[in-house]
């Protein structure tokens, strides 16, 4: 099974839980993880993993991001392109099992970045294997909060074991 995890991350946080989740796939699956900035492909995988930092109770946009970057941001190119861009960018993906997560400040805030990608994977067909997760970081900078990165790798080994059990026998 070949597994492409993409993420978006301004402070490093997203890139760290999306490595995490890569680990946790890793003994079911061969994993690429990419950053959503470099425009990859979604083509010859089984299953597409998304990440994204929440901005402004959603999907970042190109403001969102500049505004990360005027806080201290170690990403000045993440300022162009983000998940958004990606999946305005993307083609239809029928039937392609896929999951989202993002990373949050607070879980007491509304709106999720991971929420708003499902719904944008859905129109694009994809299947989604499991329900959209949310790893909260401590300030918007972070780090992460603590056991954020084990319940990363928990998650993707959930993914990944969703994805097997959907897959045909032949």
């Amino acid at each position: 099974m070949r597994a492409l995890v993409m993420y978006e991350s301004m402070f490093g946080n997203t890139e760290a839980v999306a490595r995490a989740v890569a680990d946790g796939m890793a003994r079911l699956a061969e994993v690429t993880v990419v950053d959503v900035g470099t425009m990859p492909l979604a083509t010859g995988v089984d299953v597409i993993v998304l990440g994204g930092p929440t901005h402004a109770f959603g999907l970042s946009r190109p403001a969102t991001r500049q505004d990360a970057v005027r806080q201290g941001a170690t990403r000045d190119d993440a300022a162009t392109v983000g998940l958004r861009e990606w999946l305005d960018a993307a083609p239809a993906l029928s039937g392609v099992p896929a999951a989202v997560f993002d990373t949050r400040v607070d879980k007491r805030f509304s709106g999720s970045a991971a929420r708003k990608a499902e719904r944008r994977l859905r129109r694009l067909g994809c299947r989604m294997l499991v329900a959209a997760q949310s790893f909260h970081v401590v300030g918007t900078p972070g780090p992460l909060v603590d056991g954020e990165r084990e319940r990363a790798r928990r998650w993707g080994e959930a993914v990944v074991a969703a994805a097997v059990a959907a897959t045909p026998r032949t």
